[in-house]
This record gives C-alpha cells, structure tokens and sequence, in this order.
C-alpha cells in the first residue's frame, strides 16, 4: 500500500507556484523532499549534483501534491520524472541529464546564470 497524501491545493495554485518558482530562481530544482532531507535517491543525487557548482539554488517539495505538481510542470517540460531542474527559467532535466552534463565536465557551466 502506498501512502499518498491528500493536498487541500488546487490545481491553479500549483500550477501558480511552480511558474512563480521558475520565474523567482535562478536554478529550482522539483523534487521529493526538500534540500536537507531528500525523499528519494534521485532527489539526493539531484541536490548533490547541484550544490557541488551552485550554493543558493532552491527547492520544491513536491511530495504534498504529487499528481499536480506532475500536471503543472509538464507545461514547462515534457519530462514525466521527479526531480526536475531548470536555470534561469529554462528546463535542464533529471538527476540523469545533470550527472551526463557532470561526468562531460558541462554542468558547472550550464547552472551559471548570467
């Protein structure tokens, strides 16, 4: 049995959030938990890859409303996995395509917004 929790948000103001978010940030990353305490492995990865190049960078838990958050962002990739990272309002990827752009020596880059 999986626990999901019941979010009293609608639609609209997670939808809000998450373009508030991308617009207010240089880097967000979408993920389960929060920067200290990451709900899941790719969460973790995700955070660690970031922070090794970026040292204020915020997240969103998106835990709370799942299936809206999921809904929200896809307005904005066309990626269906949490985490999700975008810079400077633009969608980098998941914890996948920020450890390629790490191992390739382009990740330190790609998070400087100038």
């Amino acid at each position: 049995m999986t626990f999901t929790p019941e979010s009293e948000a609608t639609n609209e103001e997670i939808r809000s959030r998450v373009d508030e978010a991308i617009a207010d940030n240089d880097v967000v990353l979408f993920m389960k938990g929060n920067r200290l305490m990451p709900q899941c492995g790719y969460s973790k990865r995700a955070v660690a890859l970031i922070a090794e190049h970026v040292e204020e960078f915020e997240t969103v838990d998106v835990l709370p409303a799942l299936p809206e958050y999921r809904e929200a962002l896809a307005d904005h990739s066309d990626w269906e996995t949490i985490p999700q990272a975008f810079v400077d309002g633009e969608f980098v990827g998941g914890s996948d395509v920020l450890a390629e752009l790490e191992e390739r020596g382009e990740l330190g880059e790609t998070l400087v917004v100038e």
